[in-house]
């Protein structure tokens, strides 16, 4: 635990999520959003100095650029050429994990990015699509980080639109198992989570500080596995943050959720 409770939720977030990139060794790291993004980059200049990251346009980095705008005499650390073609390379093989922000995410795992209500050819909502979603979840590992936990989220049914592939064996691709199928962290405004529990069950990993499991439960539109005296998450610290603030020197993170309030709500 840090000495200091002066951090915010947004950073508390920060350090849980980068906790889903240690000990991968080297493997391409997409953080898609500040906060994953941000939380892939801490990992990389912390505990996982193998991880690969991108400059999302065609440079493997040996140093993770900063969020925003850069001052003038700013250098990227470019270490290699990393072209689409190479990405994929990292996708089919296994060696990539990513982590994003799923509109629905069900019991099975399941996401989704695509449509809300209605039929798909006319939903209520369209977002922005399953993409290359399908082809990522049953080819490598994945993280969701939801800023704002509820059960118009963490729904009770099955996702309107199945983006990725989860632990539902009615839709597993011809010639998969559920062993091929890695829902590997679930960081939230209230906890940590993973699919870890009997027959991938939902399971609680930790508590945010002053955050109960009446809270996630609450919230949660599906049963969630509670064992034992539950963690609370780890808080940031004084290193982490003075790197945080490197990485996003322009406090974009402050901007990620609601009011950002203090990461400890025991107060």
């Amino acid at each position: 635990m840090s000495n200091s409770s002066n951090y915010s939720l947004a950073e508390l977030c920060i350090v849980a999520c980068a906790e889903a990139f240690r000990g991968e060794g080297e493997v391409l790291a997409t953080g898609i959003g500040v906060i994953p993004r941000i939380a892939a980059s801490l990992a990389m200049k912390t505990f996982n100095p193998d991880l690969m990251m991108t400059d999302s346009e065609a440079w493997l980095l040996a140093e993770p650029n900063p969020l925003g705008p850069r001052d003038s005499d700013f250098q990227q650390q470019n270490e290699t050429w990393m072209g689409y073609s190479r990405v994929f390379d990292n996708v089919w093989s296994g060696r990539r994990h990513a982590m994003l922000g799923p509109t629905q995410v069900d019991r099975f795992g399941q996401s989704n990015t695509s449509a809300l209500g209605g039929t798909y050819e006319q939903p209520k909502v369209m977002m922005l699509g399953a993409r290359g979603f399908p082809g990522n979840s049953i080819s490598h590992p994945n993280s969701f980080f939801v800023p704002a936990h509820s059960s118009r989220v963490f729904i009770a049914g099955e996702c309107d639109f199945v983006s990725s592939v989860g632990y539902n064996p009615d839709r597993l691709p011809k010639g998969h198992s559920l062993d091929d199928i890695d829902v590997r962290l679930i960081v939230t405004d209230l906890c940590v989570m993973d699919f870890k529990g009997p027959g991938h069950q939902a399971r609680l990993v930790s508590l945010h500080p002053g955050i109960s499991a009446e809270q996630v439960v609450d919230n949660t539109g599906f049963e969630v596995l509670i064992e034992g005296e539950i963690p609370i998450t780890a808080s940031p610290t004084p290193e982490q943050l003075a790197i945080i603030a490197q990485l996003d020197p322009h406090n974009s993170r402050a901007k990620q959720l609601k009011d950002n309030p203090p990461g400890d709500r025991r107060a």
